[in-house]
């Protein structure tokens, strides 16, 4: 199995958490997003995945999957040992929610090509282009605590007591707010999940300071 990742892709950050949960061998195949104008732009790559975002997996029977979310799903349909979506309905809705407002209404709008169309196409300041970015992570973290913590099912993790879809994906996300300066102590519920999370030795390799291509 081949993922190619990027260090500091939050995408790609999920993908691995999850391969380490799921306690699965893969080939990381670093794409650096910056250097050589882009690497994820190459014909190369561009071979792999039309759209040139990452992360994607390669699978040993050959499969190609693009898309975070969608990779997280494959990977739990294929290899269902250590399940990381709960076995009642409600529960698998209720962390695939909790996912998807990481990813599909917060992540989105701090991706690189948005920033960088930001301060490039729209000529915008580097100010105006980080609180454009700290702006929608604030909002994403205020919306997930609110999920989390009015919550019953909160467990230790994001939905009981073991770790699942939804904290493959809140951990990256607390990692680029803190990159980014955002000031995470009104989201104490988000927090202490997140440290519990780091606790894991699967979220500590999966960590980007861990990766091969680590800068």
């Amino acid at each position: 199995m081949k993922l190619y990742t990027y260090f500091r892709s939050s995408a790609a950050y999920r993908v691995r958490i999850a391969l380490n949960l799921k306690g699965l061998a893969y080939e990381a195949q670093p794409v650096h997003l910056l250097r050589d104008g882009g690497q994820h732009l190459a014909d190369a790559y561009r071979a792999v995945n039309p759209s040139t975002l990452l992360p994607t997996l390669e699978d040993d029977d050959g499969a190609v999957i693009g898309q975070s979310l969608a990779i997280l799903e494959y990977l739990e349909e294929t290899r269902p040992q250590t399940p990381l979506l709960p076995a009642d309905p409600a529960g698998r809705a209720r962390v695939r929610a909790l996912a998807l407002t990481v990813v599909a209404d917060t992540h989105p709008l701090g991706n690189l090509r948005v920033l960088k169309y930001i301060k490039g196409e729209m000529g915008l300041t580097e100010e105006v282009k980080l609180e454009w970015h700290r702006h929608w992570l604030r909002c994403g973290l205020e919306t997930l605590e609110a999920l989390l913590a009015g919550d019953a099912r909160t467990g230790v993790y994001a939905h009981g007591d073991k770790p699942t879809l939804a904290d493959c994906c809140l951990v990256p996300q607390v990692f680029n707010a803190q990159r980014f300066e955002v000031d995470t102590a009104p989201y104490p519920t988000i927090m202490r999940i997140n440290a519990a999370c780091a606790a894991l030795p699967a979220f500590q390799r999966a960590h980007p300071s861990q990766q091969p291509d680590a800068e």
